[in-house]
């Protein structure tokens, strides 16, 4: 069973609780020195220390630099030599580089160009001039993002390696913790965990989020906002009408592949509308859970009709690809 060593930066930024230890180090990448001087100011009023690249070349050179400790990147698209999409392209082929959550901007809002970006990698995307609450908000919710993985990352080093041997288990969740520690067990059990474990997890978290607990997608946006949002899901797990609900978890190691199924107690979820990463949704805190474990961690993804549970498969012969997005 492989080990997954949590970055140095990682963990200076990281505090026991999952809370900020120092401010987050973002890359700013935009030749206009005037966008890059206002942007510059802006972020760093906002309590983010930065670094600065005038180029996509110059961005990607600092990035290989040992001393370089990067959380996340605000990436202009369009650049003379290399441009935004060009540079994605080239941090998403690097593993160190890939997890990187990238927010692009941009000079056109056209709903071909944004799903440009959305397919090549790019975590939200922002039409110029930014709005700085919008802009401070999606840099939050991408840096959360990479603070749940690296922590379900590091948990997985807790697990003993016999779990890549197990061939059946079935686990009863019932609340976020119990999801998290559950997404990175299952994860030992398969055969590429750090492929698969933030896809469980965001698969086990709509199971309890609003499968069983009821909070719907307007009402995530809004805790997520007022920094409510764990606390709210714990609030709702103790109520009486909660109390007995569990998302049952079977996971099973078969011919065909490795499978685990995901069912909750809820009368069923809008799961077509999450299918696919929606252009329009590009500036959203959240909503791309499932289209980004279809599409980054497992080979299949299906629904029942109801749309309260969910079976997830990696294919024993598949061969870890460009899944780091």
């Amino acid at each position: 069973m492989p080990q997954f060593a949590v970055a140095p930066a990682i963990t200076a930024w990281m505090s026991s609780s999952s809370t900020p230890a120092r401010a987050p180090r973002l890359l700013l990448v935009d030749d206009d020195r005037i966008n890059r001087t206002m942007l510059a100011e802006l972020l760093q009023q906002q309590g983010y220390q930065l670094e600065l690249a005038a180029s996509g070349r110059e961005a990607l050179s600092m990035l290989g630099r040992p001393e370089m400790q990067v959380d996340a990147m605000i990436l202009d698209r369009e650049m003379p030599d290399m441009n935004g999409l060009e540079l994605v392209a080239h941090m998403k082929s690097e593993p160190v580089f890939a997890s990187i959550p990238i927010i692009m901007l941009t000079g056109t809002g056209k709903p071909e160009r944004i799903q440009e970006g959305i397919d090549a990698g790019v975590h939200y995307y922002l039409v110029k001039p930014a709005d700085a609450q919008l802009l401070h908000s999606v840099i939050e919710s991408a840096l959360r993002e990479r603070r749940q993985k690296v922590a379900l990352l590091s948990e997985l080093n807790r697990h003993n390696a016999a779990l890549g041997a197990m061939r059946h288990c079935q686990l009863a969740v019932r609340t976020l913790g119990e999801a998290e520690d559950a997404a990175s067990m299952l994860a030992s059990c398969f055969p590429d965990p750090e492929r698969v474990v933030t896809g469980l997890m965001e698969l086990l978290v709509n199971a309890v989020e609003h499968g069983n607990l009821g909070i719907t997608y307007e009402e995530k946006h809004t805790l997520l906002q007022e920094n409510r949002w764990r606390a709210e899901l714990d609030r709702r797990a103790q109520l009486p009408e909660h109390i007995g609900k569990t998302v049952e978890v079977i996971y099973q190691r078969k011919a065909e592949g490795y499978l685990v199924q995901i069912t909750d107690a809820g009368p069923g979820f809008d799961w077509q509308r999450y299918w696919h990463i929606n252009p329009a949704r590009a500036t959203a805190s959240h909503g791309r859970g499932i289209a980004r474990a279809r599409l980054m961690a497992f080979d299949r993804l299906a629904y029942n009709e109801k749309g309260n549970s969910v079976t997830a498969m990696v294919s024993p012969s598949t061969e870890r690809g460009d899944y780091a997005w």
